[in-house]
């Protein structure tokens, strides 16, 4: 399928409650650099008190898309993730963390992003590296519509 219109660009403001309950606030945003914020809270918490998990590997998955996205939409390209392994590396039970997204590779097929999550002090959180395939993008049925 060719792409003739332009790709509507990622806005994590209506990706859904899923996205939205992970917090992630981004501050910059491009195809070779994705920076973000976090408030975590009790929201974010496991039954032991802890941040879940999936709310950094939410948020490392989100970062490398977006950055991906950015870095394929001249070419009129979406990604779809492939693989996602996030290493849990400091527990928190609350406070702000940074988010940095970096491209490792970026070639014709695939990228390889790496995300590092860190403490207000700078102590690393969480890192994860996704892995995107680039593809023509596909029309989605519209908002309430199944496909056919």
């Amino acid at each position: 399928m060719s792409h003739t219109e332009p790709l509507r660009m990622p806005d994590l403001e209506t990706a859904g409650a899923f996205v939205d309950i992970a917090g992630l606030r981004l501050t910059h945003t491009a195809g070779d650099l994705v920076e973000g914020t976090i408030d975590l809270g009790a929201q974010h918490h496991q039954p032991w008190g802890l941040v879940h998990g999936g709310v950094y590997t939410t948020a490392i998955e989100s970062a490398a898309s977006i950055g991906a996205s950015i870095a394929v939409s001249e070419r009129g390209l979406a990604v779809v993730g492939i693989n996602n392994n996030t290493n849990f590396i400091r527990s928190m039970t609350a406070g702000r963390v940074r988010l940095v997204a970096t491209p490792v590779q970026q070639g014709r097929t695939q990228q390889l992003w790496e995300v590092r999550i860190s403490d207000s002090d700078g102590r690393l959180v969480a890192t994860g590296q996704v892995r995107l395939q680039n593809v023509e993008p596909r029309k989605l049925p519209e908002p309430g519509k199944q496909e056919q």
